[in-house]
């Protein structure tokens, strides 16, 4: 409670501080703004670095009042249009009219990013390399969830690690899921119990844009950020609107898939207060691929519904309210009519998860200064059930007489502060100051009585960051911070210093090179809490009692090139990554019991992650676009590991291939007709494969085939006039070739955990949707 007095006490005056500090200057600014003669509602037009801003009514025009005097640059921006910004001289008193004119783009390179340093700025400003994927590129990959969308990012790669109940997890830069940091709104309450799953239960109508920064710079957020952050950004309303649609989709012509989404936004006249809603619903029916009558995907059915809200008090001011609740049934393994405990093998998961948080800016001293207070919080209730059915009379007696069905709680809430002060003469050009502290507590219960399996774990960190923006030149900016955390498992206080260099050369290409260090707390990240199928049993991990931190060490060095003329924009990236792990966390095999296999979660040798990945994108005249990525990279131990007891030990991380990428091509000729094809190429990897189904006998390294998942979209829009909406039909295939993996174990005790290849086999689908024009 005293982190909570301590927000709302500074809230309180901060409020007060920029009562006194507001001015009626009486310099205004009006205007309208076009686009091919016509004029362009609900543009966003503000000040640079400053709070002040509005949006255009419905006739495209706009006023702003009271403005601070000086020098300011202009800015009239919308998502979908080239943003134009105008530079003006406020005088006390005096009103000037600034009219602008829009031209409409698919590719901009002026896009506001907040992920990078924690505070917005333009992305070829930012120091820190940040990506972006917005919601229209989600649906044009059609994407129903997170799992589905993120997956075509350079440096990415989502995989599917449970046969019987299909968890995911991100990889980043070539280092496991629990090194990769999701965050809601900038909020670290994406938890390690929500990492199991949560990727699939985040539908994509509920994200408004996705940022995304890799290796060492993700240290501003704390632990388990090494191989980077994400950083999940919903929907707050600009205009109101509303989108409705349905999805159905054929999985391999044995099994539906089908998809209920809405939104709606709601903004009032004075455009100070407004609300943006999603609802989302999906039925999926198990789907088994070789024909042995247990699923290679679960059954699933997601409930979903959420609200953002913002009101803004003052020009000042802003407050931002989200709330959203999570239901999903899922199950996997033996498809039957009957319980979960009466199938020869199965998993099932029932989950509610209820999200909040609460947002309250203020700006002062001249919008020089802004102050941010949060709170944000989950919970999640989870049923589950994880079973196998013995062999011999007296222990499948017991299994019915104790089925081994569990439960899970699990509560995360985070609180903090954070102060930006912009300096505009230091030493050398301007330098923007963020100092903040924010407390982070995660309480999960995790037991299954019938395996004597309990995870019982309070993780809580203190972390506080000190950072300093310095523009030291027009083409030149210093980024230097240092992130220190007091983890409740670890003794030490740990300081997490960064540091990144933005050099731009010429208009068209910025050069970055960014330092780092982070670390990883000794506690159960999400694969930890996965009970597997593997040797005729079920398979759980225990942390050592040794166990400590794992410590990084990251550098990174990229250059963005971006040309725009009248006709096309194009571009690349390349970015070179090299990540050291000291201490390195590994997972070894400590035999078994009488319930299946036990692994230890260990301190191995250091380990070294590096390679390349390389970005391209194109736009011509609007109508074509190209995007692709593609990766090159080791990821080893500098002594090998034991992963399987009794064979040779292993260098190379698991699950890990050393090259992979994506591609996306779509051609809009005009509004209301979009074709797109989109691939994922990933390469051979190392896997482990358990004996114990009936064609699998011993235990043995695997070296997959490398893969490609081919996907194809078309979709016309047909204009109602009458009504101002949009009817939208479309239709596509995911994974054409039907790529799918045809080596899965069959039958009871199969090895759940080999798996590998594309999410999806060959899906068709078909859609309609309904949306404001």
């Amino acid at each position: 409670m005293k982190l909570i007095d301590f927000i709302v006490v500074t809230a309180v005056l901060s409020i007060i501080s920029g009562t006194l500090y507001s001015q009626q200057t009486d310099a205004n600014i009006f205007g309208d703004v076009k686009s091919n003669g016509e004029h362009l509602p609900y543009v966003r037009v503000f000040l640079e670095n400053t709070s002040f801003g509005t949006t255009t009514d419905k006739s495209g025009h706009y006023m702003l009042t009271n403005l601070p005097e000086g020098k300011h640059v202009v800015v009239a921006k919308k998502l979908g249009y080239t943003t134009s910004i105008d530079t003006v001289e406020l005088i006390k008193g005096k009103t000037l009219e600034i009219n602008f004119v829009l031209e409409e783009s698919k590719i901009t390179t002026d896009q506001i990013v907040v992920t990078g340093t924690r505070t917005a700025q333009k992305i070829t400003d930012s120091p820190v390399m940040v990506n972006i994927m917005d919601g229209s590129t989600l649906d044009m990959l059609q994407a129903c969830n997170l799992s589905e969308g993120i997956r075509y990012q350079p440096g990415l790669r989502v995989e599917t690690d449970c046969q019987t109940c299909n968890y995911t997890q991100l990889r980043m830069n070539g280092l496991g899921g629990s090194y990769s940091q999701i965050l809601i709104n900038g909020r670290q309450i994406f938890s390690p119990m929500i990492g199991l799953y949560g990727m699939e239960q985040i539908p994509s109508n509920m994200i408004d844009r996705i940022e995304i920064v890799r290796g060492g710079a993700s240290a501003l957020y704390g632990s388990s950020a090494i191989g980077g952050t994400v950083n999940i950004i919903t929907a707050m309303p600009e205009e109101s609107s509303y989108d409705f649609g349905i999805t159905s989709q054929s999985i391999n012509g044995t099994g539906s898939d089908n998809i209920l989404e809405g939104n709606i936004s709601m903004v009032n006249d004075e455009r100070d207060a407004g609300a943006a809603l999603f609802i989302n619903n999906r039925n999926r029916d198990a789907y088994d691929h070789n024909g042995d009558n247990f699923s290679e995907l679960p059954a699933i059915q997601n409930n979903s519904f959420g609200a953002n809200i913002f009101y803004k008090p003052s020009d000042e001011q802003k407050i931002e309210i989200s709330f959203s609740s999570l239901y999903e049934y899922r199950y996997g393994g033996e498809i039957i009519d009957g319980e979960p405990y009466q199938a020869l093998q199965s998993e099932e998961r029932v989950h509610n998860i209820l999200m909040s948080a609460i947002d309250y800016q203020i700006d002062f001293n001249n919008n020089k200064s802004s102050l941010v207070t949060y709170l944000a919080g989950q919970k999640t209730d989870r049923d589950h059930y994880t079973g196998i059915i013995p062999d011999k009379p007296d222990e499948i007696a017991a299994h019915y007489q104790n089925p081994p069905y569990g439960f899970t709680e699990n509560s995360t809430y985070q609180g903090g502060i954070q102060l930006n002060h912009r300096i505009d003469k230091f030493i050398v050009g301007g330098n923007t100051i963020s100092l903040g502290a924010e407390y982070l507590y995660d309480n999960v219960l995790d037991s299954i009585p019938a395996y004597m399996y309990k995870i019982d774990q309070i993780t809580k960190n203190f972390g506080a960051f000190l950072q300093a923006d310095w523009q030291m030149h027009k083409d030149i900016t210093f980024l230097a911070g240092v992130r220190m955390d007091k983890h409740n498992f670890i003794d030490n206080m740990l300081f997490s210093p960064r540091l990144s260099l933005l050099y731009k050369l010429y208009e068209t290409t910025q050069l970055r090179a960014t330092w780092g260090t982070g670390f990883r707390a000794p506690q159960a990240f999400d694969t930890d809490m996965h009970i597997a199928f593997a040797g005729g049993g079920v398979s759980r991990i225990s942390l050592s009692p040794d166990l400590k931190e794992e410590r990084s060490n990251s550098f990174s060095g990229s250059i963005n090139f971006d040309k725009a003329t009248s006709h096309y924009i194009f571009g690349f990236t390349i970015e070179a990554f090299y990540t050291k792990l000291n201490d390195a966390f590994y997972l070894h095999n400590i035999g078994e019991d009488n319930f299946g296999m036990l692994f230890e979660k260990r301190n191995g040798s250091a380990a070294v992650v590096q390679g390349v990945t390389l970005e391209a994108r194109a736009n011509y005249d609007m109508m074509l676009q190209f995007e692709a990525g593609y990766t090159l990279q080791s990821s080893e131990y500098e002594t090998p590991v034991t992963y399987i007891e009794g064979l040779p030990a292993k260098s190379e991380f698991l699950r890990t291939p050393s090259n992979y990428g994506y591609a996306t091509l779509s051609y809009f000729p005009n509004e209301f007709f979009n074709v797109s094809i989109n691939g994922i190429y990933t390469g051979s990897m190392l896997l482990s494969h358990f004996g114990g189904a009936p064609e699998q006998n011993i235990d043995e390294y695997i070296s997959s085939e490398p893969f490609f998942d081919i996907g194809f979209k078309v979709s016309y829009t047909f204009l109602v006039e009458s009504i101002d909406t949009g009817i939208e039909i479309y239709s596509g295939v995911k994974n054409i070739a039907n790529s799918y993996q045809n080596d899965f174990d069959t039958g009871k005790n199969r090895d759940s955990n080999y798996i590998y290849g594309p999410s999806l086999p060959r899906t068709f689908f078909l859609g309609m949707s309904f949306k404001a024009f």
